[in-house]
């Protein structure tokens, strides 16, 4: 157990290690920033308008993504190894006639580190992303609606974020972890989510979780930079 324990923080390490080793600061976007504040604003407002129109697009239980605009969503990014353009995932949830996106996150965005459930708009905000995507599942019914039960289990359960990245547990949950295994409980394991393998240790990239025949794009959404 204790070798196990070892490798896999040598897993974590070495992610962050090759993800860190292609960052680059984008300095030019604060500068743009500061320089044509009202333009900006501008673009907020069209940005938002996207969200709104592309919020009549997304039925319960769609696949949200997104592309953060920090150095941990260019990390979670890279990990990628087909499409490396989104860094984030959750799952859509309409309740009393508001959209939800349920999500695993951990960092300085959520303290306590639990699964979160934020408003759709604030999922996708233009301040802190680069753009957003929706995709959709072929579930039947019933897979729908054991969808729906598997996202409140996991979180009323309190389900906290995993730094190990480890699948073997179902305590913890990293965001693209969330989604496998509630599609892969949902379905009895009917849909297939590609794992990928790095350093012997297994993990599911934010990209399998949408690059599969059992997954179609609904709309990709792109802010201007």
């Amino acid at each position: 157990m204790e070798k196990y324990l070892i490798k896999r923080r040598l897993f974590c390490c070495l992610l962050l290690f090759i993800t860190a080793c292609n960052y680059k600061v984008d300095n030019n976007r604060n500068i743009s920033a500061n320089q044509n504040s009202i333009s900006d604003e501008l673009n907020i407002d069209e940005d938002f308008k996207a969200i709104a129109q592309a919020k009549k697009f997304v039925k319960q239980g769609d696949l949200i993504l997104r592309t953060g605009r920090d150095f941990t969503s260019d990390m979670m990014r890279r990990m990628s190894t087909t499409d490396k353009t989104y860094s984030h995932c959750g799952i859509a949830s309409f309740e009393n006639d508001t959209l939800f996106v349920y999500h695993a996150i951990g960092g300085e965005w959520n303290p306590d580190q639990k699964l979160r459930r934020d408003t759709f708009e604030f999922f996708c905000n233009p301040y802190e992303n680069k753009g957003f995507g929706i995709f959709r599942y072929s579930l039947s019914n019933n897979e729908q609606l054991k969808v729906d039960s598997t996202i409140q289990d996991f979180y009323h359960s309190g389900t906290i974020f995993d730094m190990q990245f480890n699948l073997e547990t179902n305590d913890r949950l990293y965001c693209s972890e969330f989604v496998y295994k509630t599609i892969e409980i949902a379905t009895s394991d009917r849909v297939k989510i590609s794992v990928d393998t790095m350093n012997s240790i297994k993990f599911i990239a934010v990209d399998n979780l949408f690059i599969n025949a059992f997954c179609k794009q609904i709309t990709r959404i792109k802010f201007p930079e």
